[in-house]
């Protein structure tokens, strides 16, 4: 599926509308572009068959507790996802990571963060797609990303299917 599209499934799961620049169909918009951006290039389903393979650290604590996609989900699955929060846990951001997959509260994340964990190459393509900075696109992924990775784990799972089915089943 296309970022765009993505982006508006995004947008609609976060209760925006179908598009725009402000508000969740935004917040969409960037999280379809840095969903699609990861991908394309590889390095979702890398991190996620990484985290899968049982390594150790705070990410393979994650793999184990079984939160973590399944290996490949970015590629035949359609699911970047699982591949997105095991990149942000290898990143020193499992603690923030596992909250939004868990029932509590979401702990914040810094567009800083967020600008050290992604590589920079899928920062830039997410930048480009929407028209920002890769400042701002840090930024609008780290005040968009806790509530969307919260919705998709309703039962404190990264869905197994795809990306899209998911956000469907969610919107229900």
């Amino acid at each position: 599926m296309a970022g765009n599209d993505l982006g508006s499934l995004l947008g609609g799961l976060l209760g925006g509308g179908q598009s725009g620049q402000g508000g969740s169909g935004g917040a969409g918009k960037i999280l379809g572009a840095l969903l699609g951006a990861l991908s394309s290039g590889g390095q979702a389903g890398q991190a996620g068959q990484a985290g899968q393979a049982g390594q150790t650290g705070q990410a393979g604590q994650v793999a184990q507790a079984g939160q973590a996609a399944p290996s490949g989900a970015a590629g035949g699955g359609g699911n970047p996802l699982g591949g997105l929060l095991d990149l942000l846990q290898k990143s020193g951001l499992a603690d923030q990571a596992r909250s939004w997959i868990g029932t509590g509260n979401n702990q914040p994340v810094s567009g800083a963060q967020v600008k050290d964990a992604l590589p920079d190459d899928t920062l830039r393509k997410v930048a480009d797609e929407t028209g920002v900075s890769t400042d701002q696109a840090a930024d609008r992924i780290a005040e968009s990303l806790p509530q969307a990775v919260d919705k998709l784990t309703p039962e404190g799972q990264v869905p197994s299917g795809s990306l899209e089915d998911a956000i469907r089943t969610q919107r229900l």
